[in-house]
């Protein structure tokens, strides 16, 4: 769970895709915007102050190679759950496939460092419990920005504590130290990737976190398969 802190508010709103999440008006509610805005600026008070500065001093003393290698083990190291979360969602022919990439990558990519699964054309997917709940007919209750996390609901609220339950460095790792540190270099990996990314943002930087997140969220739910129709929906405030 601490891999997300302090950088999600930016993780979630940058990696936009499609559309907005389910709700009976074509958009998911948010009942709670103001109490949302408090705890977003909070957030963005810690990254601006903390992780950021840390993540450009990162940038500025890693190698490129090192910083990509550095990406591909820690994506290694929780895609166990991806493969979970296709056989629950019932994509068996995907999770046999992710399954090989795991294995390819943790033993001829050195523990994940190397992507030769990708020179085999096995495509790297994006699952978690958030979307499986989904799949399930869960709904996503309201939007909710929460405290270090950033944005979310309350499905993929939900969906992150389980997530966090059964991390695989939770049992594959004993000594807490390592863990605390391998967490602490993940989260500044992940907000190092989004330096370029922060000249997207525009206008309302709470209704921009809040859009990308949940478009991103529809788009990975349905895999990529959105409507127009579904495009063109507009907020409903």
């Amino acid at each position: 769970m601490l891999k997300r802190a302090l950088a999600m508010s930016l993780v979630m709103g940058l990696a936009c895709g499609a559309s907005a999440d389910e709700g009976s008006a074509g958009h998911t509610a948010d009942p709670w915007e103001g109490m949302n805005r408090r705890i977003q600026a909070f957030n963005d008070t810690a990254d601006r102050w903390v992780l950021k500065p840390v993540a450009k001093g990162y940038v500025k003393v890693t190698p490129r190679l090192l910083r990509t290698g550095v990406s591909n083990f820690f994506i290694n190291l929780t895609y166990p759950l991806v493969v979970v979360n296709q056989f629950l969602q019932g994509k068996f022919a995907e999770g046999a496939s992710d399954t090989g990439r795991f294995v390819m990558n943790t033993t001829l990519g050195i523990g994940g460092l190397f992507d030769p699964a990708s020179g085999a054309h096995l495509p790297l997917h994006d699952e978690d419990f958030g979307q499986t709940f989904a799949r399930w007919g869960v709904g996503s209750g309201p939007y909710l920005v929460l405290p270090f996390l950033g944005p979310s609901t309350v499905r993929d609220g939900v969906g992150s504590a389980v997530s966090f339950a059964v991390q695989p460095t939770r049992y594959l790792i004993e000594d807490d130290n390592t863990r605390y540190a391998l967490t602490a270099l993940n989260l500044i990996q992940v907000r190092a990737g989004l330096l370029d990314a922060e000249q997207l943002i525009s206008g309302d930087r709470y209704l921009f976190f809040r859009d990308a997140f949940l478009q991103r969220r529809q788009y990975m739910i349905q895999d990529g398969q959105v409507t127009d129709e579904f495009l063109d929906e507009n907020w409903e405030e």
